[in-house]
This record gives C-alpha cells, sequence and structure tokens, in this order.
C-alpha cells in the first residue's frame, strides 16, 4: 500500500489475483515497456479494471534499463492524482525501478523530505539500486504537476 486505495507492485501472476480482487480495483497503472500477459489481461477484463498505459510508455525502447522520461512520469502522476481512477494500483515489471521513480516523485509532491524518498526506494529496490532513478526523484521539478481541483485527501 502506498495511500489509502492507492498500492503498488511487480507485474502479477495468477497466484496474485486473489489478492488484487480484494483490492477492488477501478484501474491499474502499466508502467513496463513490454505487453502484459494474457492472463492478466483477462484477469483485468473479467473483473472490469481499467488499464491505463501513460503516453510514452509504449513509444519507447524496449529496453527495461531505460530510465522513465520526464513525460511519463508526468502522465502517471495525472492518473494517481486523479480521484476517478481509484481504487489504483500501479505496478511495472518487477515493481523497483519504474514504480519507484513515479511514487519517489508522488512523495516529493507530498513533501516527503529526500532521504525518505530514497529509503522508501531503495527498501524495494534492494540491491538493484539505479542513481539515474534516484537523481530523477531528486531534481523532479514538482511545479510541473497539474493538481486537479478534486485530488486525493492524502495529498
Amino acid at each position: 500500500m502506498v495511500e489509502h486505495d492507492l498500492s503498488r507492485s511487480g507485474q502479477c501472476h495468477q497466484l496474485n489475483f486473489p489478492f488484487l480482487e480484494r483490492l477492488n480495483l477501478k484501474t491499474v497503472i502499466y508502467l513496463s515497456h513490454d505487453e502484459p500477459s494474457q492472463p492478466f489481461l483477462n484477469f483485468l477484463l473479467d473483473q472490469g479494471i481499467d488499464l491505463v498505459r501513460p503516453s510514452g510508455v509504449d513509444e519507447q525502447t524496449n529496453n527495461p534499463a531505460t530510465p522513465m522520461s520526464e513525460a511519463e512520469v508526468l502522465s502517471a502522476l495525472q492518473v494517481i492524482l486523479s480521484p476517478q481512477y481509484y481504487p489504483l494500483h500501479v505496478m511495472c515489471n518487477l515493481g523497483r525501478h519504474r514504480t519507484g521513480t513515479v511514487i519517489g516523485c508522488l512523495r516529493k509532491l507530498q513533501r516527503w523530505n529526500l532521504t525518505a524518498i530514497f529509503e522508501e526506494y531503495r527498501r524495494y529496490a534492494g540491491s538493484k539500486v539505479r542513481l539515474l532513478n534516484e537523481q530523477f526523484i531528486e531534481l523532479f521539478d514538482t511545479d510541473l504537476v497539474r493538481i486537479p481541483v478534486e485530488h486525493p485527501a492524502w495529498l
């Protein structure tokens, strides 16, 4: 759980579907460049869950090590800041880098201090921390984010 009705993970498999069902999700933001698995797409369809791919995610290289662009992060944050998508789940291939970057930028928008943001990022990234992602979060300009009039109460 990231916040109330906002969760995160890596790519889900059939073993995870019962847990996801309990979240009563309305939307999943999928940040990976690769296509979601067919069983996962079938699960979303069966549950009536919308799949959102932020602009730019499917337009770049398929190299998973490619850092997220500012446009991708801003697009993902616009969805995260819009209550009509809730309950919402954010995911990428392993739930580490792309998801961690977006959540790190969200934490910056929530005015968390950088030490706490990086601690959370590192908790999920483990030994696979990418300094470019931490630098991106540190330099991310929160003034670029349009905060909707109606936004989650935790912002």
